[in-house]
């Protein structure tokens, strides 16, 4: 069984640039995990884990950060904290034992990316449960699956972006120039939402850090008044950037 070291892994596994990669590296992973990341990855790569396997355990801790989440709780908050940090991990690790073992994939891109769907989705799914206070019908609930919908749509209409261009035998990378809006008033509109990030509120990792934040602020005032708050924020935040995303791709040059 080969017994590579981490710094072998690390040099196969993490090419030049990897942590620039603009859209597609996390700032996490940037600031610390590409770094804890390597151990992990290695000690897959003795074992002679395939990738493909990682990323279903990726998809698996994501969901069940969704799941615990919805419990309630302090605990169940930082619980659900460490689950997405797990899964972060595991993202990177997939990535790095594909590209060290030489093993990447259609199939293995195809399932990061649907693992990217169904954690971000559970996620909003348990913070409105968590928000209705239990395991029953309920507006919380219904606001919970609307910033899940949200969340879906914009991932999709920005992966429907890459779909679009190869039916048309157009190349898959797109320019920074023709991302920007024709318009000068959307162009901007994106650059200040790039600024303000308001985006990442419904994302994965930053979304289970301010879950726990609620959490400490619902345990002090002794009600859900702070995740209902978050909650009612993220279906916002998502409805207005699903139709804001839809609208600056069609107003773009991408499909072009």
């Amino acid at each position: 069984m080969s017994r590579p070291s981490v710094a072998e892994v690390r040099a196969g596994g993490q090419p030049a640039g990897i942590k620039e990669r603009t859209n597609e590296e996390h700032w996490a992973g940037r600031l610390y995990m590409r770094d804890l990341s390597p151990y992990v990855s290695t000690f897959f790569v003795r074992l002679g884990v395939p990738p493909n396997p990682i990323t279903y355990l990726m998809m698996a801790f994501g969901v069940l950060a969704g799941v615990v989440v919805a419990f309630g709780g302090l605990w169940s908050a930082l619980a659900a904290a460490l689950l997405i940090q797990v899964y972060l991990l595991l993202d990177c690790s997939d990535g790095e034992v594909a590209r060290y073992t030489g093993r990447t994939s259609v199939t293995g891109i195809y399932l990061d990316r649907i693992g990217h769907y169904v954690a971000e989705i559970a996620l909003l799914i348990g913070l409105g449960v968590r928000a209705q206070g239990g395991l029953e019908p309920g507006g919380w609930v219904i606001l919970g699956m609307v910033g899940a919908i949200g969340v879906a749509l914009i991932k999709a209409e920005t992966d429907n972006v890459v779909v679009a261009r190869a039916k048309a035998g157009l190349p898959e990378k797109v320019t920074d120039e023709a991302m920007r809006p024709r318009s000068s008033g959307l162009s901007l509109a994106r650059r200040l939402a790039s600024a303000l990030k308001v985006h990442r509120l419904i994302q994965a990792v930053e979304l289970s850090l301010i879950v726990v934040v609620a959490a400490v602020v619902d345990l002090f005032l002794g009600d859900l008044l702070a995740t209902r708050v978050l909650v009612a924020a993220c279906a916002a935040v998502a409805a207005l950037m699903s139709v804001a995303h839809f609208v600056s791709v069609v107003a773009s040059r991408r499909l072009e």
